[in-house]
């Protein structure tokens, strides 16, 4: 069966019973769906692992059902809730043990990372189905933002077999897909976070707004640097003296991938060289005062010929290997738009091929 009429077949089935998909038995954490036979006896069949987020932004019941019974059509599919922080993981590390060929998750950005971190290193690849308020890591890929059409793409994708190995980002090792925010930028995760729940679900982008403006007037100190950074580039054999080569910053962004994150349907682009199968780029700015700030948003957001590396206030960094963020005080940090929590020192690192991933036809990511 093709992956398009997978998904009008799910969608038929959905209006028609209006029911939960029943599930005949579990494995571990995880139910498994009936009626999709074995691997052995469907040829290219896959097992795969569905973890759902049922509190992320874009997750309804009716679109879980449509998604299991797209997937469960031609593969043997397995289903597991999170529950709590750090789930995921667990769920992934699980799944990669007994075998499972792909873990898909529907959720936001914070569930993909940590399955992302339960599969690193692994030969189970991981696939993304946008279910949170932003959905960063699938839109970098060129996922369509609906979760129906996104898994129609995702199984034409599987059929292809286009899946490869990518590189990922690290801070203390905890990896990250897109990328790590150091100083101000977590401050306002951690802003956004406070105020979650209903709000963080409904309010979405303009809650990221309130929060930056909020954090920028009352939260975060910008009267002197939060850290300072030093770095190695791939072709260097050691890390840079801190005196001679090092930055002091308030905000630093390590990314994998270009755009940082999305406004509406427009990305935010610190590093349009920042790529999967690239080393890391380091983005920081030495100020926050508004006159220094305002020129790398323009830049960023694309209402300016300047780009974000040759604005006064940012020191750019590319191919990089490594970078080590030492704080003048406890500084915060987030991973793909999760807050962490302070920390005075972040060690950063490239992992190069360090996980398998389902890439959309047609992604840039493909290239």
């Amino acid at each position: 069966m093709g992956a398009r009429t997978a998904v009008t077949m799910a969608l038929r089935d959905s209006a028609r019973f209006g029911g939960p998909v029943r599930c005949s038995s579990r494995v571990g954490d995880a139910q498994v769906l009936p009626g999709a036979g074995h691997p052995t006896t469907l040829g290219c069949a896959m097992k795969l692992l569905l973890v759902v987020n049922p509190s992320a932004s874009s997750v309804t019941a009716r679109t879980r059902i449509v998604i299991q019974k797209a997937l469960s059509a031609d593969h043997r599919l397995e289903v597991a809730a999170t529950s709590r922080r750090g789930h995921a993981t667990r769920l992934a590390q699980g799944a990669a043990n007994d075998g499972i060929d792909i873990v898909v998750v529907l959720g936001g950005d914070g569930t993909l990372n940590e399955a992302a971190n339960g599969l690193a290193g692994t030969d189970t690849a991981l696939a993304t189905v946008p279910g949170g308020s932003t959905n960063v890591f699938a839109r970098t890929l060129g996922l369509p933002d609906d979760p129906v059409e996104a898994t129609g793409a995702l199984l034409d994708a599987i059929e292809a077999g286009s899946i490869r190995r990518v590189g990922l980002g690290a801070v203390n090792d905890r990896y990250f897909l897109f990328h790590a925010g150091v100083g101000f930028d977590a401050a306002v995760v951690e802003q956004i976070e406070r105020r979650g729940g209903l709000l963080k679900r409904f309010a979405g982008h303009p809650l990221f707004i309130a929060a930056a403006v909020d954090t920028w007037v009352r939260h975060y100190d910008r009267r002197r640097p939060t850290f300072r950074v030093t770095s190695r580039r791939v072709d260097e054999d050691t890390l840079g003296d801190a005196r001679t080569t090092g930055v002091d910053g308030m905000l630093a962004v390590c990314l994998n991938t270009d755009p940082y994150t999305y406004l509406g349907s427009r990305g935010i682009s610190l590093a349009p060289e920042a790529a999967l199968d690239q080393p890391l780029v380091m983005v920081t700015m030495r100020s926050l005062a508004l006159g220094r700030l305002l020129p790398v948003l323009a830049g960023a957001l694309g209402f300016s010929r300047v780009p974000v590396s040759a604005c006064p206030a940012v020191d750019h960094r590319t191919e990089l290997a490594e970078a080590l963020v030492r704080g003048h005080r406890p500084v915060p940090y987030q991973v793909d738009g999760d807050y962490l929590g302070e920390a005075t020192e972040l060690a950063f690192r490239y992992e190069p091929e360090a996980l398998d991933l389902v890439v959309p036809l047609g992604s840039p990511a493909r290239r």
